[in-house]
């Protein structure tokens, strides 16, 4: 069975984040030892919906989604390797207070670990699939 949440008038729409941390490839082992320390603090931020951290290990191409081939494994990683935040909030009010709480902390030390400045998209939710 498919939950799909819609978009209603007033219905108070999930505020999400998708971050994407280009880390040097030296500095892998600890920038994801400071995302694992971070984990406990931002699964304590008020108003977190959901948290997902996620390692981009895997490239596909056009030719594979033609043919509905599995994507293959990075053999190897060579300016940078790059991770994915993905965080959903109740309100934009618990996004900026997170993100606060976040910069108060560790943004300094994730910082250090990046090859250039990460990239933040926002948005709110417009529909959403559960299974």
């Amino acid at each position: 069975m498919i939950k799909l949440t819609e978009t209603k008038e007033g219905w108070n729409k999930p505020f999400t984040e998708i971050c994407i941390y280009q880390v040097k490839p030296q500095k892998v082992d600890e920038f994801e030892a400071l995302m694992l320390e971070a984990k406990s603090f931002l699964e304590k931020q008020k108003g977190l919906l959901l948290l997902r951290f996620i390692k981009r290990e895997y490239h596909i191409d056009m030719e594979q989604i033609k043919e509905g081939l599995p994507p293959p494994k990075f053999t190897r990683f060579v300016k940078s390797v790059k991770y994915m935040l993905y965080w959903e909030f109740d309100t934009k009010e618990s996004y900026g207070a997170a993100q606060k709480n976040l910069y108060d902390s560790y943004w300094k030390a994730i910082e250090k670990c990046l090859v250039a400045p990460y990239d933040k998209y926002l948005g709110e939710e417009l529909f959403s699939i559960c299974r």
